[in-house]
Order: C-alpha cells, then structure tokens, then sequence
C-alpha cells in the first residue's frame, strides 16, 4: 500500500516533542510491513536544508493566493525502507522560512499566520492525494496532529468529476493542543461555508483544526488504547468528549513505541558506556559521568530520579517540584531536562539554589544530554496529569531508569506497578500511583526509595522492564491492518 504521511515535524530534523519521533520513526517500521510510505512535510528550515537530490514536482494556489511548490527528494538521517524517506516539502519562504520553533516565536507566541501555514500543509496533502506527482498517487492520507487535521477536511470537499474517495486516517497525539483559531480565519481556508458548522470544524464560535480531523477523516486513532478511551470522558476530552463518543466506532488505541535503532544502551553512541540488562556495569559508570556532567554529586549510593520533557502543569511539574524537598530528604538527587511554563522553570532553579549538589535543573532540550539521563539516572519521573501515550517512561525501560507514573493513558499500558504481588512474579516495571495528589505522588517516591535500598529486588525490575518489548514492529502491523480496513480490497 502507498501511504502518505502528514506531519509538521520529523527526527531527527526537527523535533519539539514526541510526535517528531513517531513521525521519523513509523515509516521504516511500516516499511517493515509491506507499505510504501512517502512523507508531506513543510518547508521549515532544518527540514529544507535536509532534502537530498530534490526535484519539482507541481505547485497549488492557496485559498489565500499564495502559490506553493512541492518538491519531493530523501531526507538525510530519516529511514524509509531500503534507504532514506522520500518526502514532499513544501517551498513557501513567507509562510515557513522562520528558524527555532515551528509554532512559536522567540517570545513563545504562536505565529498570527498558523491557519495558513498549516492549511497549506492540509491542501498539499489532498493534491497529493489527486495526482500533484503523477508518478506517485497515495492510496490512503495518514495525518498527525492538529497540524495536519485539515487534511481529511479538504479530502472530504475535494471537488471535481475526477475527484476520487481517497481516505484518511486522523491520528490523535494530544488532544489538548487542538490549534483554534478565530472564526475570521475561516474564509481563508477554501472550505466551503457548509463546514463551518457544528458538524464541521466549529468549536464554540472558533475554528479548531483538531475538530476538521476529527470529524472529517475516515477513521480515528490515538496512541495508546487507555487515551482512546479517556477522551471520551469529560474529564479528559478536552470539549471534544460528545464528538469523540458519537465516532467511538471508528476510533482505535495503537500504541506508540520505541526506535530501537535510536533508544538502546547496548549500542547508543551517545552516552559515556554502553550496557545490556545481564551486564549492567556500564549503567553506573554512565550515573557517575552524568552526575559530574550536570553538577550532582557523585554519589553512587544516592537514587538519582529525572524528568525529561515540557516543563508544563499537565507533566506533573507542581507534584515534582512539592516532592523535591523528600527526595533530598531522603537521600537522593533530582534532575530535570526541558522548558516550558515560566514560573514552574523559575520554580525549579530555586530548588536548584536551595539544594546545590543535590537538585540540578537544564533548561531547553539537548537530545544527546536526554539519552545521558536515562542510561544515568535511576528513575524517570513521569507524574502526568494525563498522558496520551508517554515516550519517556518507555526510554526509561530501555535503559534501566525505572519509570514512576500516574496511571493513566500510556503510562497505565506500560508500567506495572512494584507491588508484593508483581515483585513475587516478576512482571513490576516501576511505580504507579492514583490521584493527583502531592500525597500519592510522595507516597510513590517512598515506595521507590524502599526499593531501591532492596539491591536484589531493584535489579530484578529493572531487568524485567529492560527485557520488556517494545518496538515498533506490533504498532506497525496494527497500523497496516487498519490501512488494509480503510483501503479496502
């Protein structure tokens, strides 16, 4: 089958978060599967720059009138099958030649002019989709994320006597960030006034991009099967509950998973010593350097627990930074890699200044610092509010850093709580806690310290979570069989 893949960030190019993984990622596992996959990226710089013995092959008026081009090459540093991914990308300076954040500008404001440049990114998958390549035609659109919603939409009002049912597959990575906009954008969407509407993509008087994949695409997916269900609650779905419940029959959980290729401490180039889960040297050889490295420290007996990724509320930041003063009242260490929210950041270097040696705080991201910390640390801290699928609590698996998570969404499908009962039989993973509560968060760190002092008993989880499988290869035969569903004979 020929997939095209709508997405507005791809590793290791450019990445702000898990979807870049999944994204750089799925087209080698699919390949693996039997598909042929092509990717439809915008035209941003780190993305441009890495297109390889590119070629035009068409351009499209926007709504708007702006005309952009499509060129497809390989990307370097992206597997696809045999080789490189071959991509489309779009050629559009106005609407993408800005460096840093593709969403934001330096002053972390979304840029006026999002509706456009993702509305193109929607259109140039449907032409795509309707011959733009005359060598390639897709046979199905699979499209990540509210960059990438309003693709099933112009799918649906492609019109045209040669227009054909080409489908779509909307994949849902969180809900929360759903890309709304002010109802004035619509008319320069090129939709027709019909799907402004609440069968369409209005949203309490707005326009919500996230609500045109929704509605629109031929079927639904989120990354794990526990976020497929909770967005049909109110609670976690986000105003989109009643949608998402009324589609719960072409709704599906796949879960995410791990680049083997990239997440693995037996061959990973990046961190100071390499190791295996029988031979497990290496791992407190790497906790020492990361410990100097980042200014801990060096203490080998001192649990070093982590958090790597955005420093918001719905990561859990307010119960991390409520438990710092138990962590170094117990005896351990505290690091945290990411940005995010002011406050909790300025937050988070006051812990820093008041437990020097003992809490640590890097703010931005830095990949090879990330891989540092989980071959480094003893536990990934993963206390989420909600959690669509979660990819550090299974990096954390790989390298022997035992996720601590709330159970809820991925973090529930991939970590089985250390209780007498899983310790007995081996299948405990890490550590799980309920509410989301400063106490059942604590609670969860004591339970980890008791742990830890139990050597034995420690190594056993973390060998178990080590040996845990998790590639990409079920989520891609999963996705193919959906494909096949969508496609039909």
């Amino acid at each position: 089958m020929r997939i095209l893949q709508v997405s507005a960030e791809i590793f290791p190019l450019l990445k702000t978060g898990g979807l870049a993984d999944i994204a750089g990622a799925l087209p080698q596992a699919l390949a693996g599967a039997g598909c042929e996959v092509r990717a439809v990226l915008p035209g941003l710089p780190a993305i441009r720059q890495a297109l390889l013995e590119s070629v035009v092959v068409g351009q499209f008026p926007t709504p708007w009138g702006e005309t952009v081009g499509v060129r497809l090459g390989q990307l370097a540093g992206v597997p696809g099958g045999a080789g490189l991914l071959s991509a489309y990308v779009l050629e559009a300076p106005a609407l993408y030649d800005r460096p840093g954040n593709p969403y934001e500008d330096a002053q972390r404001r979304p840029y006026a002019d999002n509706h456009r440049r993702f509305a193109a990114l929607g259109w140039a998958a449907a032409h795509l989709a309707h011959g733009l390549d005359r060598a390639w035609t897709p046979q199905l659109v699979h499209c990540h994320d509210w960059h990438a919603a309003l693709a099933p939409a112009c799918l649906k009002h492609w019109s045209g006597a040669a227009a054909a049912a080409v489908p779509s597959l909307y994949t849902v990575h969180n809900l929360a960030y759903q890309g709304v906009f002010d109802a004035s954008v619509f008319g320069e969407l090129g939709l027709p006034p019909a799907a402004f509407a609440v069968d369409g993509l209005e949203f309490h008087g707005q326009v919500s991009f996230m609500k045109a994949g929704l509605y629109y695409a031929d079927h639904l997916s989120t990354v794990s099967p526990s976020y497929a269900r909770e967005i049909q609650t109110p609670e976690q779905g986000c105003g989109l509950d009643g949608l998402l419940r009324a589609r719960r029959d072409h709704l599906s959980g796949i879960l995410n998973a791990v680049d083997e290729a990239v997440w693995n401490p037996a061959t990973d180039a990046l961190i100071s010593h390499r190791y295996l889960p029988e031979r497990m040297a290496g791992k407190a050889l790497c906790k020492a350097a990361l410990q100097r490295h980042i200014g801990l420290a060096e203490q080998v007996d001192a649990p070093l627990f982590a958090l790597v990724g955005r420093i918001t509320g719905q990561k859990g930041l307010p119960l991390v930074l409520a438990g710092a003063d138990e962590i170094v009242a117990q005896g351990g260490q505290l690091l945290v890699l990411g940005s995010g929210e002011a406050e909790l950041e300025q937050a988070l270097q006051q812990q820093s200044q008041r437990h020097p040696g003992r809490v640590a705080v890097h703010l931005g991201y830095d990949e090879a610092l990330a891989h540092r910390i989980f071959a480094g640390s003893d536990v990934t801290l993963v206390p989420s509010l909600f959690e669509p699928c979660g990819l550090t609590q299974m990096y954390g698996l790989k390298y022997g850093s035992l996720p601590l998570v709330r159970g809820v969404g991925g973090l529930a499908d991939t970590v089985i709580d250390a209780d007498l009962a899983t310790l007995a039989d081996h299948s405990a993973t890490g550590f799980v806690f309920g509410p989301f509560t400063d106490a059942a968060y604590q609670h969860a760190l004591r339970r980890a310290f008791a742990l830890y002092r139990k050597p034995a008993a420690w190594a056993r989880v973390r060998q178990t979570g080590m040996r845990q499988p998790l590639g990409w290869a079920p989520a891609a035969l999963a996705y193919r069989a959906l494909y096949q569903r969508l496609v039909g004979p």
